[in-house]
């Protein structure tokens, strides 16, 4: 086969599940490169499953076939007519595609609520759509053309000029049946109806029959009918979109209504008033965003009983056309039954809280579920007018099957209802449940004229009602058009189509107990893109999906499994997490895996780490003995040290590490200090030690004191990071003492400002020098030589402490325009990794090395130390701390 094939067990089973409560093992991996292993895969003629961001909620990312990793080389994104189109591969996040488009003032249609880590290519495959763009901005109704690879082997580009004469002449038959269903359907007045009836919803049920409809030519429907076809009918290998516009001001409402009755009767009022979002919140719903800590205050005032809520945003180009929408729907506000007057805010804050509030309820139950349960989240869609008699149903069938915790919410403006629950799938009895329940959802979704899949995909979950919901001819199209796009039936077996009246009952979660991380992961995926180690070995979700592996292996008595996951996972998912904590900001049930990580590589060497922090000093100054030593006799420090890292595990050198600094200097003024500095000692571990925060500081008249012993302390960080409890504790014992006080103090490295707040808590103040300077000392200084052009590389850990909008102003007060790249992540150096393992520093940084090659910047600047070691390291150019930078432009 082409690309990479894997069969080893680690590889298939960290694959092996996506967002859904179904779980299958896949019997090979396979990563592909391009549209033409694509095709000499389909050759082989074994049952595939393509995969990219693995978010999906029914089933469609799962396979016991081959699976094929979409995700990690087909990730380019080229902005199209001033941003008015964009040429996508399958693999870029909608994040990273809008974070392309915003300097366009642009962004794609689809906004769906894991944009962080769903792929363009399961976007398209599902057509997804999200909170605002309905059915008017979703993948159907702004595809413009893609390049398909059929089962066949055919590649087609459907946005060529005679894509419809490549598609006659290269498959006849799919072309000619593709004329033959279009007449077919326009031809039947019932099924015209059902169709156009059924897709004036939010509809992901079964293939996009609207193509048929809509368009005349083989070819694009050909393209329609790729959306929402969820890899069973050919690889989409580049999809060209239109794009709509950025409306970035927004005023937000959240109405409260005494019962959902009244929260729905108010929904025609509302629409008309053209508003970008409706999302509505039941009473189960409030009461779980209550428990929120950043709740808003109306809401956390409520005394919720039968209440429900809808989220209104009306959302325009500039503040001043927000302020007329809002004012132009104020009179239909006004006349609403509202438990408290309606207010529409534009404070950003105040707004994030409440979308928050939204966005946080699916973390919130699925983070608090019972261990070894699945949370289950489903849609459907019905006319807005049947929405209250369809949610008054579905909470009597949870109360009829026991589900007590259940929740609604969703995009009430297009009658798109979100239900979640929680179920102990692995049990015949809950499985047994969950199958009653649905039976029973199915009955109330289409007795209201309603969907069963409003925009997650049919996947396996709804494949035994497609033909249900349809009725058998229009079912009969949609065999006909899985036969004529592949014949042979190998692409995603199982998925939108099959007959067989269990399938959604089949192949589901169970989940062991294992750790507290693993335990509360639902598995989504969100974590992954933000991972250093995603293109090198394992992920967040990979690394927990292993170890619920791992231990169901255990349970099973499978000693050869649990050997081979063993040794595999050192390497893989311990060794190489660079413990950056970025997981965690991305995570909609907050795990750091890290401190799982922390946890798994404590090890017999507590005694040694516990002696270095009780010689921190002579201990640091050895290793920067060591590195000057290297430096100045490279042709025995490489081989030296190129052997004790294959046989001992030692860190690597390499030369284009720095040498050694100077021990950290001690300042006591005569007066009190306005500041405690705590420098870094990487500083003096990897030279030149950082001086430029002091020598501001007296530029700016503020007075600097270092604590007592500085060079024996540390922030404790390189213990904390390997699971070193001993030499943590020891540390702390002599760090809190002397910091301990009113003064704030300052450390000059970001991954230290976060481990020194970590290891005092509430003993002292503890700010970062980006943070200090750029609130106490830049409007003391004078910029006397600014720069033009500097790249800037934000930390993990500034990103983590919310420094990255105080380090932008600093390299904004440096130079005219400073560049962030857009595929800025964590380099993913870690403190030692990059010298442990380079090989995880270079696949982190090399999407950003790339994005910089070819072009000039006067310098190069971060906020850490080995942070600037791993982009010096990847881009072949010296970075700085932007602090050194803004020292040199104020002399």
């Amino acid at each position: 086969m082409p690309g990479a094939v894997s069969t080893r067990p680690t590889d298939r089973l960290r694959l092996a599940r996506d967002a859904s409560h179904f779980a299958l093992t896949p019997s090979a991996v396979v990563t592909v490169a391009s549209a033409g292993d694509v095709a000499r895969l389909f050759a082989a003629g074994q049952p595939l499953t393509f995969r990219s961001g693995g978010t999906s909620l029914s089933g469609q990312g799962v396979t016991d076939g081959i699976l094929v990793d979409s995700r990690r080389h087909f990730r380019d994104i080229e902005v199209l007519d001033d941003g008015f189109r964009v040429r996508v591969g399958p693999g870029a996040t909608v994040r990273q595609v809008n974070t392309r488009l915003a300097r366009y003032g642009r962004m794609l249609g689809p906004d769906p609520a894991s944009e962080v880590a769903c792929t363009l290519g399961g976007v398209v495959a599902n057509n997804s759509s999200g909170m605002a763009c309905g059915t008017a901005a979703n993948s159907y109704a702004l595809i413009d053309s893609v390049v398909v690879v059929l089962p066949s082997g055919t590649t087609l580009d459907t946005g060529d000029i005679d894509a419809d004469d490549q598609l006659r002449a290269r498959e006849p038959d799919l072309w000619a049946g593709l004329n033959r269903l279009r007449d077919r359907v326009r031809g039947n007045a019932a099924s015209r109806a059902s169709i156009e009836r059924q897709f004036a919803l939010k509809n992901t049920m079964g293939y996009g029959l609207n193509a048929l409809l809509d368009h005349d030519r083989p070819a694009d429907i050909l393209t329609r009918l790729l959306v929402g076809s969820e890899g069973t009918l050919g690889f989409l290998a580049s999809i060209v979109m239109r794009t709509v516009p950025v409306h970035a001001h927004a005023r937000t409402g959240f109405l409260v209504f005494d019962d959902l009755a009244a929260a729905t009767a108010a929904l025609p009022g509302l629409v008309a008033t053209d508003p970008a979002a409706i999302e509505l919140l039941d009473a189960t719903s409030l009461r779980v965003g209550q428990s929120d800590a950043d709740v808003d205050p109306g809401l956390a005032a409520l005394d919720v009983r039968h209440h429900a809520a809808l989220l209104v945003e009306y959302r325009a180009g500039t503040a001043a056309e927000a302020d007329a929408r809002a004012e132009e729907a104020a009179g239909t506000l006004a006349r609403l039954p509202l438990v408290t007057p309606a207010e529409l805010k534009s404070d950003p804050a105040a707004r994030n809280r409440l979308w928050h509030l939204r966005k946080g309820l699916y973390a919130k139950v699925a983070g608090a579920r019972p261990p070894g349960t699945a949370a289950l989240l489903e849609d459907i869609a019905v006319p807005v007018p049947e929405l209250l008699p369809a949610c008054r149903e579905l909470i009597g069938l949870f109360e009829r099957h026991a589900y007590d915790h259940a929740v609604i919410f969703g995009h009430a403006k297009d009658g798109n209802i979100h239900f979640m629950l929680t179920e102990r799938l692995g049990d015949s009895s809950g499985r047994d449940r969950f199958g009653r329940f649905t039976d029973d959802m199915v009955d109330v979704v289409l007795g209201h004229g309603g969907t069963l899949k409003a925009e997650h995909g049919t996947g396996r979950m709804m494949t035994p009602f497609v033909r249900r919901q349809y009725g058998d001819e229009l079912y009969d199209v949609m065999l006909e058009i899985k036969r004529l796009c592949d014949p042979r039936g190998i692409l995603n077996p199982g998925v939108v189509l099959n007959d067989d009246p269990g399938a959604h009952l089949a192949a589901l979660k169970t989940s062991p107990v294992v750790e507290e991380e693993v335990d509360r992961c639902v598995e989504c995926g969100f974590c992954e893109p933000v991972c250093p180690s995603r293109d090198l070995t394992t992920t967040p979700r990979q690394r927990i999906l292993l170890r619920r592996a791992l231990e169901q292996a255990r349970l099973d008595g499978d000693a050869a499994l649990v050997a081979s996951l063993e040794k595999d996972y050192e390497y893989d998912a311990v060794d190489t997490c660079a413990v950056d904590g970025m997981c965690q900001t991305a995570c909609p049930v907050q795990i750091n895996t890290g401190d799982l990580v922390r946890r798994l590589r404590a090890s017999d060497s507590q005694g040694a780490w516990a002696f270095a922090a009780r010689h921190w000093s002579a201990t640091t100054r050895a290793m920067g003995a060591a590195l000057s030593t290297a430096r100045r006799l490279p042709i025995v420090a490489a081989p030296v040290s190129r052997a004790a890292h294959r046989i001992a595990g030692a860190p690597l050198w390499s030369p284009d590490l720095p040498g050694g600094g100077r021990a950290r200097p001690r300042v006591t003024p005569e007066d009190k200090p306005d500041a405690i500095l705590f420098s870094s000692c990487t500083g003096t571990m990897f030279g030149p030690a950082n001086e430029s925060f002091a020598r501001l500081c007296d530029r700016a008249g503020v007075v600097l004191a270092t604590p007592p012993g500085l060079p024996s302390l540390c922030c404790g960080t390189p213990w904390k990071s390997k699971g070193m409890t001993r030499g943590l504790a020891e540390m702390a014992s002599r760090v809190r003492p002397a910091l301990a006080g009113d003064i704030p103090v300052v450390v000059d490295a970001a991954s230290c400002t976060e481990g020194l707040r970590q290891l005092l808590g509430d003993v002292a103040t503890v700010v970062d020098a980006v943070e200090f300077t750029a609130t106490h000392l830049l409007d003391r200084l004078k910029v006397t030589a600014r720069l033009g052009d500097l790249a800037l590389h934000p930390t993990c850990s500034a990103q983590r402490m919310g420094l990255t909008p105080a380090l932008l102003t600093v390299a904004e007060a440096v130079a005219e325009r400073v560049t962030v790249p857009d595929s800025w992540g964590c380099c993913g150096f870690a403190g030692d990794r990059g010298l442990l393992h380079p090989e995880l520093t270079a696949a982190a940084t090399a999407p950003q090395a790339a994005e910089l090659a070819g072009r000039h910047f006067d310098a190069y600047a971060s906020c850490n130390r080995t942070c600037e070691l791993g982009m010096t390291r990847a881009t072949g150019h010296t970075y700085e701390h932007v602090l050194d930078v803004l020292e040199r432009v104020t002399r």
